[in-house]
């Protein structure tokens, strides 16, 4: 564990100090967030260049990590997290069309695939022992598609409020942490902790009140990374990692996304329509301050990943049973709450 902390580190520190020279290097190059309408929290300008600066530190790291002997697994999720971060950083420049960021997602997705990072197998739902599996074969490249797109998608959504996508990717990468090292997943352990040091450096800079942005480039790196990490983990890992894992980890951004998506398809809206609809609005609509709401969230994130854990320690119908429950409770919830119906 000694060594994990020094891996922690050593992205903390270079994260820290990267933030400013990113934020100065928003405003020379004009990437920045102008307050256009009413959906935006902020009054002033704000830099967008955070996700680079993470990007940076987490790529050295894992460089001095690994030097030559980088794998192509591994290599993989470096090239396609560049793949992201350039689309990311056009987006906040350029405001690309929902096409183009696809183009983009779709491309460092299929760099992964190519790389040898993809969904083989799911955990057989009614098997009775831990290495009960089945292989997906040709469903695999869609499946993974459509898994990493999803999750890059889902964390720039919930990217609203000060501190909340890296925060709540921060919880979201300690829990598969230690999901990663009670299975024996050495790479996905170094991935995760190298990836909290970067958030933990950004942090105090992206907290509220923020002074710099994720930006679209940081949030899709966020979601990129986390989505690739916890197919990483679940290749030869523990039967509970495949599925049910990682969608409690990654839990809220993905309710979030779903809400929306349900939100919007019943209301007869775009699916690329923004709305103010996401849970991070309805806290501040109760009254909340933008730290509350964050701290709340986060909380609601942080259970979400004990319960994740708790699934690596029980059987796979018993983990089914618990991921089942989680979502019929957090879908009955946010119907009671009305979030399914549209807000401007």
């Amino acid at each position: 564990m000694k060594d994990y902390l020094f891996w922690i580190l050593i992205p903390a520190v270079i994260s820290f100090f990267m933030a400013p020279l990113m934020k100065k290097f928003s405003f020379w190059f004009n990437v920045l967030d102008i307050p256009s309408d009413n959906r935006k929290i902020h009054k002033n300008p704000m830099p967008l260049l955070g996700g680079v600066g993470i990007y940076l530190s987490f790529i050295v790291t894992i460089f001095i990590n690994k030097g030559i002997n980088i794998d192509r697994g591994d290599l993989g999720i470096i090239i396609g997290a560049a793949v992201i971060l350039i689309g990311g950083v056009l987006d906040d420049i350029f405001d690309l069309k929902p096409y183009q960021k696809l183009i983009f997602q779709l491309s460092a997705s299929i760099i992964l695939i190519i790389f040898g990072i993809s969904i083989k197998k799911l955990t057989n739902p009614m098997g009775f022992y831990e290495d009960a599996y089945i292989n997906i074969n040709y469903f695999s490249i869609p499946l993974t598609l459509l898994w990493v797109v999803g999750i890059t998608n889902a964390v720039n959504l919930i990217d609203g409020l000060d501190g909340l996508a890296a925060g709540i990717s921060l919880i979201a990468c300690i829990t598969m942490f230690f999901v990663s090292i009670l299975s024996g997943r050495e790479s996905a352990a170094l991935f995760t902790a190298v990836l909290s040091g970067a958030l933990i450096g950004f942090l105090p800079y992206n907290f509220n009140p923020a002074v710099i942005f994720l930006g679209d480039n940081g949030a899709q790196l966020l979601g990129f990374l986390l989505a690739s990490i916890s197919i990483e983990g679940a290749i030869k890992s523990a039967a509970a990692f495949s599925i049910v894992v990682p969608i409690l980890a990654l839990g809220l951004p993905i309710y979030d996304t779903l809400f929306a998506m349900i939100r919007r398809k019943i209301n007869g809206k775009p699916m690329y329509q923004a709305d103010k609809g996401h849970l991070h609005h309805r806290l501040l609509e109760l009254g909340l301050s933008q730290k509350q709401a964050v701290i709340i969230m986060y909380i609601i994130s942080a259970i979400l990943g004990a319960i994740s854990i708790l699934a690596m320690e029980i059987s796979t119908v018993s983990s089914y049973i618990l991921l089942l429950t989680v979502i019929i409770f957090i879908g009955f919830i946010a119907w009671k709450a009305g979030f399914f119906n549209i807000r401007e």
